[in-house]
This record gives structure tokens, C-alpha cells and sequence, in this order.
């Protein structure tokens, strides 16, 4: 006679429930119901790590739910899965969502939501001053791989979709957002002129993710907002892309502060970006007291991110660094600064980019006589952008890790700024 699986004996069960073997597609689930798998397993890992707080309830139907397929999934002779649903971390069936390198604070002193998460660079920044995520969002698939590597959650997808932005909670404190850097059409602007319709300035940001970030924004009214994004943005289609920007962050009625920041002095490389911060008027009214962190006296150099050995592979081939050599002299004759980028060890890295992978021409380390210069690895790209070692850069193959550390924040800097943000937003007493 077949013995039922109970609850009381599912710890003895060899196996557990592993989101990465899912995700991974080392295990093959199908769970139907109007929501892809990924953002279904995004409901769980949300729902799991905001239990007793005050996001819990956004979660908390729609996870249980989902926990309970799988485990219906999984342990089909399971009596009772509803219970093993309601307690599944007490059952330790999840346990890649909790054993991570990054566990959510445990007295968390504010929240704040991670939009175009990246590899976590804001979350890791907003954690190491006491925050907790209670939201995270981000489309690529390899980049959602590496945040649950070290956070234990996957990010929701596309925040353009409304059955995504659905489980963004109420009441979290700060916003984060490195949004990509896009032109803003006229065209609904002008329908609506024709029809003799008011327009403002998040009018004109429809059809870009800026405007889902500012409609984020208006929904919800953060306390404090935290954008990020390349130096060209203040330039960017002769000014006016800033210019919708920063006149419908004032729209919302929120205070602005804008800087370009280098992360040379934090990493050993220039990377100039644009912080934009805001802070909600209606709770503020301007005493939030806020000023961007000054830029540290003390420069790294290349060679304290730089492994003392490593593989063969990352030497360039004789026709790579022929042709680059080439492509190089051709682009000087012509009066322009195209080329590779020859480092020295005891200075600074030029930008990492997301196409560093393709050749690795921006950034290239000599080595001893006789051997053609070699390109970063993916742990020292990591190192470039600040992440600490402990951090899990190959739960993606090599091509994504150069690609998400080229696409990512520098973690040091964007710590500082996050940290004046968190002193602003602590030390302010609405009631005083």
C-alpha cells in the first residue's frame, strides 16, 4: 500500500523545493494561469522575504497560492498542502531564496523599491544602510539569474505592464531606479493639443520608461526618490530630455537635486553619471536638508583589483591585438581618439561597457615581455564597479557577467549617495 506524504514527514523528503533548479530549467514546471512562471515565482520570492512586514499583504494571497502549486507540483501525495504552503520556509522548501550572500536586514530602519535592478548595485547600497527591498523589477533574464543568485528574489519583468507594477506595495520610503536614457516624443502631446486637452510634463514622457518611473512616482508618493543615469542625459536631444525630466519630477511636487558624479576616487575607473535625488515636498516641505557627499581624497589604482594570476584565455589572440593595434593607427591619422585603452596598473580604468566582452579594447592590462596584453576577467570587472568578492558574478555564463558589470552602478558610490539620502530622510521629524 502507497504511504501518504504528510506533513509531518515532508523534512524527511531528500528533496526540496530550489527556485534556481526551476529558473535554471534543470527542473521543468508548468503552472498555469494568466501570469508567466517567472513572474509567478517573482509573487514567491517577494512573499517570502516580506512575511511580518508591511508589504506582506500585497504578496500574500496570490504567493501562498503559488507555493501551494508547487507543492502540488512537486509532492503530489501530499495530504495537506495547504498548510505545508502557508508555513513553506518552516518546511525548508526554498532554501536558495534565504541561503544567499545578501540576506534582507534584519531590523530594517526604512524601504525603498529597486526598478531596472541590474545586478543589485542600489539594493546592495540601500541594504548596507538598513533598508529593505519590498519590490524589484527587472526585464533581462541573465540579469534576474544574478540578483537571485545573491538576494534570494527574483525581480518581477516588464514595469511597463500593469500586472507587473499591480504588486508594487503602498508605503515603501525610497525609489531606485537607473532607467535607460530615451528621446521623448511630441506626437501625443500635439493629439492633445488638437483636441484643446491641458498638457504637462509626464504628457510628454509617454512610451518611455521614464514614464513609468514618474508614474510610479505619482502613484505611490515615495518619500524619496533615487535616479541614476549616463552624463550625456543633461545633453541628451540638445537639453530637452533633461529638461521633461527634471520639469516632471517638479510637476510631482518634489524637490530636485542633480549632480554628476565620478566614480574615480571610490573604483579605479572614470565613470561619469548622472544622480538625480528628490524628496517629496508634501512630507518635507524643503527641510530635508540634503547635499551630495564630497568626493574621497584617496584614489585606487588598476592594480588592487587585479588578480596576480589568471587563465590563458583572457590573453589576446596575435590577429586581435594586431587588428587592434591597426584599427588604433588608423583612427590617430585621422585626428580621433578611437583605439584600445593600454592601462597603466598604478592608474585608472577607462569606462566599462556593456560590449566589453567583444574584445575587451577599452580596458587591457600589459603583461610581462613577450605576452600580448590581457583583458579583465569577470570577478575583476566586478571588482571595477565595486562589488566585494563574496558576491556571485557566474550564475550566468562570462559573456552576461561582462555585460551586467558594464551596465551596472558603481556600488561605492552610489552607497554614499544612498547614504546621505537614508541621513536626509532618518533625521527628518515631520511632527517637530
Amino acid at each position: 500500500m502507497k504511504k501518504d506524504k504528510s506533513v509531518g514527514n515532508i523534512l524527511e523528503f531528500p528533496e526540496k523545493i530550489f527556485i534556481g533548479d526551476i529558473t535554471g530549467q534543470r527542473v521543468c514546471v508548468k503552472i498555469y494561469g494568466p501570469e508567466s512562471l517567472e513572474n509567478q515565482l517573482a509573487v514567491v520570492t517577494h512573499y517570502l522575504h516580506n512575511q511580518n512586514t508591511h508589504a506582506e499583504d500585497t504578496y500574500k494571497e496570490d504567493g501562498i497560492a503559488e507555493i501551494k502549486h508547487l507543492v502540488q507540483y512537486f509532492f503530489p501525495d501530499l495530504v495537506n498542502p495547504d498548510q505545508v504552503a502557508e508555513d513553506a520556509r518552516q518546511y525548508g522548501l526554498f532554501r536558495d531564496v534565504f541561503d544567499i550572500p545578501y540576506p534582507v536586514p534584519e531590523n530594517p530602519r526604512f524601504t525603498f523599491i529597486d526598478l531596472f535592478a541590474g545586478m543589485g548595485g542600489f539594493r546592495l547600497a540601500m541594504q548596507k544602510h538598513g533598508g529593505r527591498c519590498v519590490y524589484s523589477s527587472e526585464w533581462n533574464k541573465y540579469a534576474q539569474k544574478t540578483y537571485f543568485a545573491n538576494f534570494g528574489e527574483i525581480p518581477f519583468g516588464d514595469i511597463t505592464k500593469e500586472e507587473t507594477k499591480k504588486y508594487i506595495p503602498d508605503g515603501f520610503d525610497i525609489l531606485c531606479a537607473g532607467f535607460p536614457c530615451q528621446p521623448f516624443s511630441i506626437a501625443g502631446v500635439s493629439k492633445k493639443n488638437s483636441l484643446g486637452r491641458a498638457t504637462g510634463f509626464l504628457d510628454k514622457t509617454q512610451g518611455t520608461l521614464f514614464f513609468d518611473v514618474a508614474e510610479i512616482i505619482r502613484r505611490k508618493r515615495p518619500k524619496a526618490f533615487f535616479l541614476e543615469n549616463v552624463k550625456n542625459l543633461l545633453s541628451h536631444d540638445k537639453g530637452n530630455t533633461f529638461k521633461v525630466i527634471e520639469g516632471t519630477l517638479r510637476e510631482l511636487d518634489y524637490s530636485i537635486y542633480y549632480k554628476v558624479l565620478d566614480g574615480q576616487g571610490y573604483v579605479p575607473q572614470h565613470r561619469e553619471r548622472i544622480i538625480i535625488v528628490g524628496f517629496d515636498n508634501r512630507y518635507f516641505h524643503g527641510k530635508e536638508n540634503f547635499s551630495f557627499p564630497e568626493k574621497p581624497d584617496s584614489v585606487a589604482c588598476i592594480a588592487e583589483i587585479l588578480d596576480p594570476e589568471v587563465e590563458k584565455k583572457y590573453t589576446l589572440s596575435d590577429k586581435l591585438w594586431t587588428y587592434l593595434k591597426m584599427y588604433a593607427e588608423k583612427h590617430k591619422a585621422k585626428g580621433n581618439g578611437f583605439g584600445f585603452g593600454l592601462v597603466d596598473k598604478n592608474g585608472i580604468a577607462r569606462t566599462l561597457s556593456a560590449r566589453y566582452y567583444k574584445d575587451g579594447a577599452e580596458i587591457l592590462i600589459p603583461q610581462e615581455e613577450g605576452k600580448n596584453p590581457r583583458r579583465l576577467t569577470p570577478r575583476e570587472c566586478a571588482r571595477l564597479m565595486g562589488y566585494e568578492d563574496k558576491y556571485i558574478i557566474d550564475a550566468v555564463s562570462e559573456i552576461q557577467a561582462y555585460k551586467q558589470c558594464g551596465n551596472s552602478v558603481v556600488v561605492p558610490l552610489i552607497t554614499a549617495v544612498a547614504g546621505k539620502i537614508t541621513e536626509s530622510l532618518l533625521n527628518y521629524h515631520p511632527d517637530e
